[in-house]
């Protein structure tokens, strides 16, 4: 049976935890204290982050290299596009969400309280509304990032959607449909079920 070694409040692990329920398989939960984080997980990972997935003897870590075994382990429903054309195009979204997102996502979770700290927070959440706004656009005609199916993409972004309020990011008006989308996927069953306690208290 698959571990996944899960922070409660890591949007990474978020993530990983969506995939596991969204395939509906077998799997097991162990929760990490972020702020106390038992021993064996830099034996796992030389990084020291979770998610860390443990299936036998394989150990896995970094979220997308995780959900992509998933998805290919258990196919169904399938994540990532069939097409290695699409496919290869979801891998350099994927890709430039961790650059232009996740990369400031990161900033926002250290929660250091010192004034140059607090430029870079507000840097960082310049940075995320402006990268968002830019996508709202996309969800005047598709329902998911890469049209009417679910993939990883809508996988990839949910936490950072679900934390808007929780890091302090106010979209302008013009990212309603983005808005609307994050709400399609916020109302999966999938969704709701990988949410811890933690991450439930996140949204006003």
């Amino acid at each position: 049976m698959m571990m996944l070694y899960s922070g409660t409040t890591c949007p990474f692990s978020q993530r990983c935890r969506f995939v596991l329920f969204e395939k509906g398989m077998d799997f097991e939960i162990r929760d990490v204290d972020l702020y106390n984080k038992p021993e064996d997980i830099s034996i796992m990972n030389p990084y020291g982050q979770v998610p860390i997935l443990v299936e036998r003897d394989l150990i896995l870590y970094e979220s997308n290299i995780i959900n992509e075994y998933i998805d290919e382990r258990f196919p169904h429903p399938q994540l990532m596009p069939a097409d290695p054309v699409q496919r290869a195009r979801a891998r350099l979204f994927l890709f430039n969400f961790e650059r232009e997102l996740f990369v400031h996502v990161q900033v926002l979770e250290k929660r250091e309280h010192s004034k140059e700290s607090s430029k870079l927070m507000e840097k960082a959440r310049a940075q995320i509304r402006d990268r968002l706004t830019q996508l709202a656009p996309i969800f005047l005609k598709n329902k998911h990032m890469l049209g009417e199916e679910f993939s990883m993409l809508d996988v990839a972004i949910a936490p950072l959607l679900w934390r808007l309020d929780h890091y302090g990011i106010d979209l302008p008006k013009v990212a309603a449909p983005l808005l609307k989308y994050a709400e399609r996927i916020f109302a999966r069953p999938a969704y709701i079920e990988a949410l811890t306690p933690s991450e439930k208290v996140m949204r006003r």
